[in-house]
């Protein structure tokens, strides 16, 4: 199961969680009220989606339906908005609009998402909101600049074109300088080759900053041209998929890899990877 249920009663008490979830015998996502839950005060029903599970999302139209049944408000975390990396017209089917139709489809009061792909998918949801990874980049990887307290890097890295926003946010909240890297793709096979990146300085230590890793490719092929394995390269992604060879190539090429519990509760990357729960951040983005 990767759908948790929580529910709030007023403006921040939390309280047993009036709902759920289960299955039927025969197949069927069901939910289950299993608190009536006094009212003191509005109830909220909060549902929180780990990573692009396909049988998450008719559990999660059962859980709308009983939070409006109820006369709940319903918020829906879903720090991960799957399809969003197929976001314009090249893509058949046109992945984002398919899933943020769903999602409006529940019409539930908030839609929260964490660092999402690019801007095209959460204009097409309703009732969204957007939290930006800079913060969390700020304050959990790089650390805060203070005279007694150095930052743990000294630059930071845009793997590519459409990390370059993201990244330049993260150095100009560290106030650090920004390095930009490219990499091209063969569009019939997948294949990466030509990466390239700015001339790094001689000494420091330097965060590649992207939204998803899935199999590691194009970070450990920038790896490869800028540095030697593990020596001063980290890496933080707010999406850890880590799919195929992943688990054992990062560690290889990065001494440090940060990313967010989005995708799944516990990472595939083990004990190797540095755990940012989003919980706090997304609780808070409650309207």
């Amino acid at each position: 199961m990767t759908v948790t249920l929580s529910t709030r009663i007023g403006p921040g008490y939390f309280t047993t969680p009036t709902f759920e979830a289960m299955q039927f015998p025969a197949g069927e996502a069901h939910i289950k009220v299993i608190n009536e839950n006094d009212r003191k005060g509005p109830l909220t029903e909060i549902a929180r989606v780990y990573g692009a599970d396909g049988n998450d999302l008719m559990l999660l139209a059962m859980w709308a339906d009983a939070a409006e049944r109820r006369g709940a408000r319903a918020i829906l975390q879903m720090p991960y908005l799957p399809g969003a990396r197929a976001d314009h017209a090249d893509f058949i089917p046109l992945g984002a609009e398919v899933y943020a139709q769903f999602i409006n489809a529940l019409h539930v009061d908030q839609v929260i998402c964490f660092d999402p792909h690019s801007p095209a998918m959460p204009a097409m949801i309703e009732g969204v909101t957007v939290i930006d990874s800079t913060r969390l980049v700020r304050e959990h990887v790089v650390g805060k600049r203070r005279d007694d307290r150095p930052q743990h890097y000294d630059g930071i890295i845009a793997p590519d074109k459409g990390a370059v926003e993201r990244a330049q946010n993260v150095a100009i909240a560290t106030h650090l300088p920004l390095y930009r890297a490219e990499k091209v793709r063969d569009q019939d096979t997948g294949k990466l080759s030509g990466f390239t990146c700015d001339p790094l300085p001689d000494e420091g230590r330097f965060l590649v900053v992207d939204d998803i890793c899935d199999g590691g490719g194009t970070f450990a092929g920038l790896a490869k041209v800028i540095d030697k394995p593990g020596r001063r390269l980290g890496l933080y992604v707010s999406h850890g998929v880590f799919s195929g060879a992943a688990a054992d190539i990062l560690p290889t090429w990065f001494s440090e890899i940060w990313t967010t519990d989005s995708f799944t509760a516990e990472s595939t990357l083990g004990t190797r990877t540095n755990l940012i729960p989003l919980s706090r951040t997304l609780n808070g983005a409650i309207a």
